[in-house]
């Protein structure tokens, strides 16, 4: 079964003329005019990529995909109305996968949603992550490092596991300790050196398993999920 991506926002001739370029694409598609259907029509059909406009009304792009991410790991792209870095910065904190800005071309945001489901594993018949010789397999809540001899499984805490998901999305990207706490923590206050004790301790268990060098600290920055070890 083709991918199914929800389309969130309420200009419909922009909505009209991507979905059609998406389902000539070979997607599967569902529009949501507002926020809140957003979120409802994600809780219930659990589509494998999400659109969010972050001029939605009822409830704004902004706080959909913070409910979004409190959920799970459902791929997320923002499109906004400015071209800044400091949009695309703030999509990227909350944890969007990508931002777009209007106008756009309808193949534009084919090629980001290629991008992203092929990272991620190529939609609902397989929400797994790899980087290197990780496995993150997010509907299951499991991770493990392919080893020649097989899979070793990492016994990891929840707070971990959501560091390592987080990370893994975007391998090669450097988060800072802020970034972390905004992904893994959106509504507790959490100082900095918990971020640091959390990882540190996720980083052992990755060395522990064979994975040394796959997680990384860039002093003065933050923490970087290697591609390669």
């Amino acid at each position: 079964m083709s991918p199914l991506i929800l389309i969130a926002d309420d200009a419909a001739e922009g909505v009209e003329i991507l979905d059609a370029a998406l389902r000539r694409d070979g997607f599967r598609t569902v529009v949501a005019a507002h926020g809140q259907q957003a979120a409802d029509l994600h809780a219930s059909l659990k589509p494998d990529l999400a659109l969010l406009s972050v001029r939605l009304p009822v409830r704004d792009g902004w706080d959909v995909l913070g409910e979004l991410r409190r959920r799970g790991e459902t791929p997320v792209i923002m499109v906004g109305d400015r071209d800044e870095a400091a949009d695309k910065l703030q999509a990227l904190r909350i944890g969007a996968d990508d931002y777009i800005a209007k106008p756009f071309k309808p193949a534009e945001v084919t090629a980001s949603i290629q991008t992203i489901l092929r990272r991620s594993g190529g939609g609902r018949a397989a929400k797994t992550l790899r980087v290197g010789p990780l496995e993150v397999q997010l509907e299951n809540y499991l991770a493990a490092i392919l080893t020649p001899s097989g899979k070793r499984r990492l016994d990891l805490t929840l707070t971990e596991f959501r560091i390592l998901a987080h990370m893994a999305r975007t391998p090669l990207r450097v988060f800072s300790r802020s970034e972390i706490m905004q992904a893994c923590f959106p509504n507790q206050a959490v100082l900095e050196r918990t971020i640091d004790s959390h990882v540190s301790h996720l980083r052992r268990k990755l060395d522990a398993a064979d994975a040394a060098g796959l997680l990384t600290n860039v002093r003065g920055v933050g923490y970087r999920l290697e591609a390669e070890v």
